[in-house]
Formats: C-alpha cells, structure tokens, sequence
C-alpha cells in the first residue's frame, strides 16, 4: 500500500512510504496486542480474589453426623453479594450432587477438568446469558465412600473490561502523540538523510558545460558512491567522445583544404579570359582528381571515425571466414589493378578450412584487408614492362590458436626508422609522390586492436632492390569450446 501517490517516482517518497505504511499498518496490530495483554492483566487481580472467595467457602463444609453442612454466616453471605459492578453467585454441592446452598443453575465443571482435593482452578462459563468468570475446588470429605464435596464463585467480567479499558487508554493515548512527533523525526530525519543527493545534484548543475572533469566521490555517502563512480566512467567516455570528434572535424577540414584549394583553383583558370580548349581540358582533369582525392580522404575519415568509435564498446562479433573476406576484398581491387597493370593475387588457405575462422565483425575486418590492399596498390608501381607484384595471404595454424593475414609487395618498402611513424593519423613517407590521405594503416591498426590482433612491417624481400613490404596482422583465436 502506497501512502503517498505520485506521477513521477521520487526518491524521497519511495523512502518515506517505506518507513511510514509499516509503521501506520504495525499500529493498530499494536492496539489489539495490548488490548490481549490488558485483559490478561486486569484479569489477574479479580481471579485471586475468586480464588480466596473458594477456599473461603470451601472451609466452611463439614462433616456433622455423618451428613454434609455448608453454613454461611449472613456477613458472609452479603459480604459476597455487595457489588457494584459485577453479580457473584456461588454454589455448593454435597457428596451425592445435592445444593447445599447458592445458586442451583451455576454450571457444574466438566468431569474430566476435575481438579484435586484442595486445588483451584478457574475458567469462563455462562451464567444466566452472561459471561461469567468461574472459581472452583473440590472439597475432601471425611465420610466413607463418599464423593467430594463441589464449591464454585462465579463473577461477571464487567470489572475486569473496565480495569483493561483503563490500561489501554492510559498505554495508547500517549501513542496518538508519540505516532505524529514520529513521523515529523522520521520526515526531518529522511531530508537529512538525502541532503547529499541535493548537494551533488547543484555541484553538477554549477558545472560549466565544457567542464567534463570528474566528480569527487569522496564528499559522497558511501550508498552513492558507485552512482558517482558511473557517472565519472560516462563523463571520461563522453570525454574521448568529444575528443574524438573534434580531431575528426580538424582532421577532415585539414585534410580538406588542399583538394578543395586545388578545384577552387582550377575552376578559376577554366573561367580565365583567353583560355583555350587545352587549358580548359586540363583543369577539368585537374578538378576531377582533386574530387576524386577529396572524395577517397572523406571514405578514409569516415571509415577511421566509425573504427574509433567501435572501439569505444564492445563490438558486435560473430564468426568469420578470413579467408573468404580476404578472397572478396581482392576481387573488388581488381579492376582498378588492371588499369595499372597490377599482379594482384591471393594466396594460403581456402575458405572453409580449418583454422580460418574468427569471432569478429565482419565489415571492419573487411574495411582493414581493403585498406591494406589499397594502401599496396598506390605505394607500388607497376607498368606493362614491370607489372607490381602484391599478393594477400590468409596462413591458419589450427593447433597453435594462430591466424595470420599477410598482404606484401613488390614496392620500394618502408625504412625501418619510419615503421612506427606510419601508424599515426596522415603520416606519409617523404619522397613517395603518391596522392593519399595518410589513414590507411592508422584505420587497419584500430580495427586489429579491436579484435585483438597485432600489426608488424617488415621487408616482403629483404636483401633486395626494391624491398617491397610485408604487413602482418596476426589474431590468436582460443581454443574451441566442446559441443
């Protein structure tokens, strides 16, 4: 049951129906407890006196002449009967059941509850339609074979519910005080309790907006800390987030200007009085490989952009064939190393076999072969006389857990001193003249980290003129789990 009904759930009231249905639904189980507890104890006073009255009576039988006498002074006699509240009655039966004296209607006991000669016992009865408190004992006669002699004091309980009247009021009528100061403590004690919650939530509202530093979680309650813990871990992701989006757009804008510079350029010497049909052929061809560049940096930054930001969670993996998306990448390269007369070919395991296989994605695994063989067919030169030689290679060692990717060269090779440099963002080795955006092994080394994988170069041909290049990935692939 819900105390307090909101459209929106609150904390704060969340915690306060907590604390305070138990208590509301827990008061009145108390009431009747202590309405039990009071019964039983006003009971107690009264049951003694009914016993005294018994074991009064139960002195005046005796044995006169071999017969039964009960003989009741007349003090005695209105001494029982003066009552204000409750009607007494008693009874006295002899050793054959006959009344000696008292009421004749007063319920006999049970058989079976007949106690010893000379014990009390009690128990509740009706009398005349009333509810009635019994006192009774068996007296011992000194006859031969005779049955003891039944001595009984009967009350109305009209005392008694007066007497626990009394008790309850004087238990519960504090409570009606003592209830509402509770719920004011537990009200002030609740807005004390959650004043952190309110001071964390005006720290974070006085934050500017680039301020992405993280929060102190030792001014916390230890209950909140691992909020404050995720919301640190959210704000360090939204961090690099940001980060990475913000070398993206200088990156893309750097990397922009020079294509963009040259179509401006070019447009402006097509437009140039005077300019004949040549000029104007050759500003077009111009215009159109500064598009063509401008388009493949973009593919190259976008392609780098969605790597990046795979890797910022955990991505979707499910198992792929190397060999097959190695074999698909160098089918889509090959018309564009037929224009140049390329020696383009795959190598190693067919698709299917054993060990090819890895848990990954598949199309940033084919992002990553793609690049590699683009990155081969522009560093490599080729003709009709001297067609370029690059080949890719998937090499499967099933009992070893190892898979390896190879795409290697007949090019001029990377020096060893500028192996590493290569990996960085739009680094390009000097002397190459070859048009590109400097992403292609950056993008190839986030999507193998990604998987897990490492990334080496080296000489395709050492001791060699041209060297050419290898590019290496290798993944350890576990063990395979049993059907």
């Amino acid at each position: 049951m819900k105390i307090f009904q909101r459209e929106q759930r609150s904390l704060f009231g969340e915690i306060l129906d907590w604390m305070l249905t138990p208590l509301l639904l827990l008061w009145p189980v108390s009431l009747a407890l202590t309405w039990l507890v009071a019964q039983s104890i006003a009971g107690k006073p009264f049951d003694r006196a009914l016993e005294y009255n018994v074991q009064a009576l139960a002195q005046l039988v005796t044995v006169q002449n071999q017969r039964v006498v009960f003989n009741l002074p007349q003090p005695a006699r209105e001494l029982l009967r003066a009552d204000d509240s409750d009607l007494v009655y008693y009874q006295v039966l002899g050793a054959r059941g006959e009344v000696l004296s008292g009421d004749k209607d007063l319920p006999a006991p049970r058989e079976e509850d007949r106690p010893l000669a000379g014990e009390v016992r009690l128990r509740d009865d009706e009398m005349r339609g009333l509810d009635v408190r019994i006192a009774y004992t068996w007296v011992k006669l000194d006859l031969p074979d005779s049955q003891p002699a039944l001595v009984q004091v009967a009350e109305t309980r009209e005392k008694r519910s007066v007497l626990a009247t009394e008790i309850i009021k004087g238990v519960m009528l504090p409570q009606f005080v003592i209830l509402p100061l509770a719920v004011l403590l537990v009200w002030l004690a609740l807005v004390r309790g959650i004043k952190p919650l309110s001071q964390l939530e005006e720290r974070i509202r006085q934050r500017k907006p680039d301020d992405l530093s993280p929060l102190d979680d030792k001014a916390v309650p230890l209950e909140v800390a691992p909020l404050v813990s995720s919301i640190n871990d959210l704000l360090t992701r939204l961090k690099d987030s940001i980060a990475t989006q913000k070398r993206f757009l200088a990156d893309a804008a750097h990397q922009l200007k020079t294509p963009l510079a040259g179509l401006r350029m070019q447009a402006d010497l097509a437009q140039r009085e005077g300019s004949n049909a040549e000029e104007l052929k050759q500003s077009l061809k111009q215009i159109g490989r500064s598009s063509v560049r401008a388009t493949h940096t973009v593919n190259q930054l976008l392609a780098l952009a969605r790597a990046e930001s795979s890797g910022q969670h955990t991505i979707a993996r499910q198992p792929c064939d190397l060999a097959q998306l190695t074999m698909e990448a160098v089918q889509d390269s090959l018309p564009r190393t037929m224009d140049k007369r390329f020696d383009l070919g795959y190598d190693g395991a067919r698709p299917g076999a054993p060990g090819v296989t890895l848990p990954g994605n598949p199309t940033l695994l084919k992002e990553m072969i793609r690049n590699l063989l683009d990155n081969a067919i522009s560093y490599t030169p080729s003709s009709a006389d001297h067609p370029g030689v690059i080949t890719a290679r998937v090499l499967a060692d099933p009992f070893g857990h190892v898979l390896v990717l190879q795409v290697e060269d007949s090019g001029p090779g990377i020096p060893a001193a500028e192996r590493e440099l290569v990996f960085q963002p739009f680094y390009r080795a000097l002397g190459t003249n070859v048009d590109g955006s400097g992403l292609g092994l950056p993008i190839v080394l986030e999507i193998a980290r990604q998987h897990d994988a490492s990334v080496t170069l080296e000489d395709a041909h050492p001791g060699q003129v041209p060297p050419g290049t290898r590019v290496t990935v290798r993944f350890v692939v576990g063990e395979p789990k049993p059907a």
